[in-house]
């Protein structure tokens, strides 16, 4: 049975001045849907979310409908390489390496993220239509939590200042409890005394995980975060986890390895008695496709 789609929701707005952008997301649907796609472990959870939460926030600032954004962090953790794609209209789909990876929680009690990522890099690349190659850049990690290395990302790769807030509150069940984030990036000639504000605000910003699951919404939250600094709400989006595999892709995917792969897959998979064909699946959100050597050798997979 197919799985109803839920959708999270994303305020974008901008300051008077012209100082500053902002984006909240309440990703708690989009979080629940990869653990209950990936069966992810508690910290797991929270990485993926993170990284997840993020990808939507920056993925909606894409300039046309048909550019799409991929983050990769890949750390030394034992959560091995995490991997989100957004599009331009905020959805998302991800992937975590090792999804089972939980090391102890910290003195705080909080789940340990930087310690399941590690040391490593991030590159986020950008696919923008009619642009020519992909524009990408890759930064070292500032601390595997995800937030910090994003602001990170902008502040060395694209000159950007950025705050970034991502949180993931996972239940006992292992189901998220609550998620969001927050994606505060100042424009040129930003005013001096607008900047002092967003700086005071954010230190004094609780949670974000935890604003969510107390009930507050997008707009509450961005409120806060730029008390006394007049500003515009220009939308607000609803977005969702979502995967675009299909058959037509996986068959094109087989297709481009070229006959003698496939060839020396089918062998690998052949038992005897019965025909030789692939299983292959999605990684984003484990859909399976199965094609028989007939189809993949007479190039018919549809």
């Amino acid at each position: 049975m197919k799985q109803e789609r839920k959708f999270s929701t994303m305020l974008r707005g901008m300051t008077r001045d012209g100082s500053a952008r902002i984006s909240v997301l309440n990703s708690t649907e989009i979080v629940r849907e990869a653990q209950r796609l990936h069966k992810t472990a508690p910290t797991a959870t929270a990485a993926i979310g993170r990284l997840l939460t993020a990808s939507s926030m920056i993925g909606a600032l894409l300039p046309e409908k048909n550019d799409t954004l991929t983050i990769s962090v890949q750390g030394s953790g034992e959560a091995g390489r995490l991997l989100c794609v957004s599009d331009y209209y905020g959805n998302v789909r991800g992937y975590i390496q090792n999804p089972l990876v939980d090391p102890p929680r910290k003195a705080s009690g909080k789940l340990d993220v930087g310690a399941a990522v590690g040391a490593g890099t991030l590159t986020l690349i950008r696919d923008i239509k009619g642009a020519g190659q992909p524009q990408s850049g890759t930064v070292p990690l500032a601390s595997g939590e995800i937030a910090e290395d994003i602001a990170s990302y902008f502040a060395e790769s694209e000159q950007i200042p950025t705050v970034c807030a991502l949180g993931v509150l996972v239940d006992t069940d292992y189901t998220c409890l609550a998620a969001g984030g927050l994606l505060i990036q100042l424009l040129p000639f930003a005013a001096e005394e607008t900047v002092s504000l967003i700086e005071r605000n954010i230190r004094d910003f609780a949670a974000i995980s935890d604003l969510i699951r107390r009930g507050m919404t997008n707009m509450e939250i961005a409120e806060l975060a730029l008390r006394d600094i007049p500003f515009d709400p220009f939308d607000e989006l609803e977005v969702s986890y979502l995967c675009n595999c299909s058959r037509e892709r996986m068959y094109g995917a087989l297709a481009s390895l070229g006959h003698d792969q496939l060839v020396d897959m089918l062998n690998e998979q052949e038992v005897e008695g019965k025909p030789r064909e692939l299983e292959v699946s999605c990684r984003f959100c484990n859909n399976a496709y199965t094609f028989t050597e007939a189809e993949l050798t007479a190039g018919e997979g549809t």
